[in-house]
Formats: C-alpha cells, sequence, structure tokens
C-alpha cells in the first residue's frame, strides 16, 4: 500500500506540473502578443471591432504552417476557432435570411444561405477586407501563394468571426457578419457565377421521374493551356442544352442553365 505522503508529494508534484504548463502557456501568449504589436493594431482597424484579448485573435490568424517553425502545438492555431466562427456564421446568416425573406420557404432559403456561406464566397469577402496580410504562416506557405489561397482566407474569415464572438460576444459578432459578409447579400444572389445550375437541373430531372443528366464533351478547341469546351446535357438521351466555357465544370454549367431556360419557356 503507497505510502500516504509518497501520495500527497505526487500530487503536489502534478498540481506543481499544471501550474507551469499554464505560466509556460501564458508567457507563450505574452510573447506573442509585443511581437505581433503593430499587426494587431492594424488589424483592430481592419475588422472595425475592438479588441480586448489579443491572444484570440493571435490564434486566429495562425495557419498550422506558423506552428511548425514556433514549435506550437496544434491546437493554437486557428482551426478551432474557425469551427466556432462556422457555426456562428450559419446561425446569423440563416436568423438574417428568416428575417429578410418572410415569403421563402425552407428550401428557398437553404439555398440562398448555402451560397453565402459557400468557401469561394467567403474568401472573396476576406480579400475584400485585406485579410490575406495579416495570416501568420511559413515563409514556404507564403511563398506558395498561401495569402491568396481561397480555403485559407475563407478558414480565416470564419476564425475571425469565432474569436469576435468569443471576445465581445454575439451581438458584437452579428455586426462583424453583417458588415464584412452579407452586406452585398443582393449582389451575391443574383450572381450567375455562384448559382448551381447542375444541381437544380438534377432536382426538376429527378422530380419529373427522368433520372439523372448526363453531361457529354461534343468539342475542344484552342491550344492545351488554353481550351475551351463545349457540353451538351442529355436527359432521357434528348439534348436539353449546350454551353461552353474555359473548364468542364463551367461548360457543364451553361449546359445546365441553357436546359433550364428551355424548361421554364416549354
Amino acid at each position: 500500500m503507497p505510502d500516504k505522503f509518497n501520495i500527497l508529494a505526487a500530487l503536489l508534484r502534478s498540481n506543481r506540473m499544471v501550474y507551469f504548463r499554464r505560466l509556460w502557456w501564458h508567457l507563450g501568449f505574452e510573447k506573442d502578443i509585443k511581437k505581433h504589436e503593430k499587426l494587431l493594431k492594424s488589424f483592430e482597424k481592419t475588422i472595425e471591432s475592438p479588441i480586448y484579448n489579443p491572444h484570440i485573435f493571435i490564434q486566429a490568424l495562425k495557419h498550422r504552417s506558423y506552428l511548425s517553425i514556433m514549435n506550437e502545438e496544434r491546437v493554437r492555431s486557428y482551426e478551432r476557432l474557425e469551427f466556432l466562427g462556422d457555426l456562428i456564421l450559419n446561425l446569423i446568416t440563416g436568423e438574417f435570411l428568416y428575417n429578410l425573406y418572410p415569403h421563402q420557404d425552407e428550401g428557398d432559403l437553404t439555398k440562398s444561405k448555402s451560397l453565402l456561406v459557400n468557401k469561394k464566397v467567403l474568401a472573396q469577402q476576406a480579400e475584400a477586407l485585406g485579410l490575406g496580410q495579416f495570416i501568420l504562416m511559413s515563409e514556404g506557405e507564403e511563398k506558395s501563394g498561401g495569402r491568396l489561397r481561397a480555403s485559407i482566407l475563407s478558414d480565416v474569415l470564419e476564425s475571425v468571426i469565432g474569436a469576435v464572438y468569443i471576445d465581445s460576444g454575439y451581438e458584437a459578432s452579428r455586426k462583424f457578419i453583417l458588415r464584412h459578409v452579407l452586406h452585398n447579400v443582393d449582389r451575391i444572389l443574383s450572381d450567375d457565377l455562384h448559382f448551381n445550375y447542375k444541381g437544380e437541373l438534377l432536382e426538376w430531372s429527378q422530380a419529373q421521374d427522368r433520372g439523372i443528366p448526363a453531361y457529354t464533351v461534343v468539342n475542344q478547341e484552342g491550344p492545351e493551356h488554353n481550351k475551351e469546351f463545349t457540353v451538351e446535357v442529355l436527359i432521357k438521351q434528348i439534348v436539353y442544352g449546350s454551353g461552353k466555357g474555359l473548364t468542364k465544370k463551367d461548360a457543364e454549367q451553361q449546359a445546365a442553365r441553357q436546359a433550364l431556360k428551355k424548361i421554364k419557356r416549354n
């Protein structure tokens, strides 16, 4: 049976270790604040939201590549805040659309929300806000175009939303989202580039019990680095539309768009 004094000593050692870990963690953050003080001041002006807890915003800007050169744990990157920000963004966007379009049904509201919070749109909003210049990343990641990469920009925008929520609460995060994400909602929802014509055509085709539309490349023109594709979309082996694009995906979208126009005319 272990001696009670040995148990007490072990407990004290354990508590001391926890204390030193917390102290080391705190000192690391203090070092971060001093190192990135100018960046934080400029960042605060950019996001137009006061920063009360610098620690959380430094974390919101840390790409995982930065952690390896600073010998930090992965949990100190922006990924956890991105998770939280994604949840908050979806909630506030849903609330916004619910109030903005009182006569839209659940299906239309869901489509609108999906367009507003998709990664491509979020990356555009982050780029317009100038978030790329503030991201903390490795030199290698930066040289490979990390500051302009859509996936990173959209992730950081969500992590900043999470940081604003933790730092200042729900109302502050709602104002941030309305100011920087939902300020041009009409333009985004009316932009053909963001509309999923293929998805719309698929829904129609299945609702009419006509199966899944088939897309076929019927022509390719131009040099290898700058080809233009022509695609036809067939439903039940009948051509419903054709479209052109610099990628097969874009050409398929245009073909689906033409097919939907034909369906509406008939």
